[in-house]
């Protein structure tokens, strides 16, 4: 069983396609976690998802980190409950401390809607063990503020460690500059802590979860938190 929980801000448009998905593929229910509410209930996974949390009004996630439930999302991240953010949910990671560094706006300055190749650099975490490493997947991106940003130590502790999850590649799986979407620091598109159980990506894998929505590259890692709740049971 995996008892997943999303946390719904005030302008989160995601929500539900997560819900959708996780339910799909799981057969569990999901529970719907409202911003305000005080505490998440027991979960194996909380999932921040996509959207324009507050407008994004200051900087995108900024306010949602400040949140009521967002004080127990932490608690229960420090504790060891695995969290997911997906996008706007990857910005309040960052904004809320989970995650290092930040999203800035993209080098274009503008929205980018599309499908984008994405290479596994690592298969290890709770949220990626049904890929391969250095597999190469299809996603949708679809945000102004995908710009990820750290400083140099930041950026190679993170490679040293192997947290470095997912990086813009091309269909090939090099990490060109032409394969980076928005001028992301070393194509980085998804991070996690040093635990792997903490993970943010700005592609969305809720998207392409089965093959009526255009693809299912999404669908495993819905799988590998399902096949790893179930290995720690």
């Amino acid at each position: 069983m995996l008892r997943a929980s999303v946390v719904v801000f005030p302008g989160s448009n995601c929500d539900r396609d997560i819900q959708v998905a996780l339910e799909s593929v799981t057969g569990f229910p999901v529970k719907m976690v409202w911003h305000g509410d005080a505490s998440v209930p027991a979960s194996d996974v909380i999932v921040l998802p996509g959207g324009f949390s507050y407008g994004d009004y200051l900087r995108c996630g900024a306010m949602a980190a400040h949140s009521p439930i967002m004080r127990d999302v932490i608690a229960k991240a420090k504790a060891g409950t695995p969290v997911l953010g997906i996008c706007n949910g990857f910005q309040v990671l960052c904004e809320s401390g989970l995650l290092p560094g930040v999203l800035m706006r993209n080098a274009s300055l503008k929205f980018i809607c599309r499908d984008v190749w994405l290479r596994v650099d690592n298969d290890k975490t709770m949220f990626t063990k049904c890929y391969r490493k250095d597999q190469v997947i299809r996603l949708p991106i679809a945000h102004a503020e995908g710009n990820y940003f750290a400083d140099e130590a930041t950026l190679d502790q993170l490679e040293s460690e192997g947290r470095v999850v997912f990086r813009y590649s091309t269909e090939g799986g090099e990490a060109t500059p032409e394969a980076n979407p928005n001028g992301a620091q070393r194509n980085i598109a998804g991070i996690c802590d040093k635990s792997g159980r903490i993970l943010g990506l700005m592609p969305h894998p809720e998207r392409l979860f089965e093959l009526a929505l255009g693809g299912a590259d999404g669908r495993r890692m819905i799988e590998s938190m399902l096949l790893s709740t179930l290995e720690a049971a």
